[in-house]
């Protein structure tokens, strides 16, 4: 199965690192829009406001409400429960905090297009 139509919601607070996800998933061929937003409770209204996201790339350390405190606000919610969720950080040692609060997966920074295509496809294709 094939998708070229995929909503990716990129969170993150680093500017250049938004630049560089829009950029990196427009070359996977696979995504058809990139919404941002700089923290989490930006995320969360994108989030409540769509409901055409398919999947949400989302850094851990961002100011307002952080990368794990909105895994939490979204596995408690009903209606979000179910998108997945790829956590991206630099910190290794938040993997397992990350995936124990939900997250589908983890990714290390600096984010490579294949590592992010294959995770990306897994969740959502495959």
């Amino acid at each position: 199965m094939q998708r070229d139509d995929l909503v990716v919601l990129a969170v993150d607070d680093d500017k250049i690192n938004i630049m560089l996800l829009k950029s990196v998933l427009k070359k996977t061929g696979i995504v058809k829009e990139t919404i941002t937003a700089t923290n989490g409770e930006e995320a969360m209204e994108v989030l409540k406001s769509r409901n055409d996201v398919d999947l949400v790339l989302l850094d851990i350390i961002m100011p307002i409400m952080n990368g794990i405190e909105m895994l939490q606000v979204t596995r408690a919610d009903e209606n979000l429960r179910q998108v997945p969720i790829i956590v991206l950080t630099t910190d290794e040692t938040k993997k397992e905090e990350a995936l124990e609060f939900g997250a589908n997966d983890f990714l290390m920074k600096p984010i490579r297009k294949e590592e992010l295509e294959k995770k990306i496809k897994a969740i959502i294709i495959d």
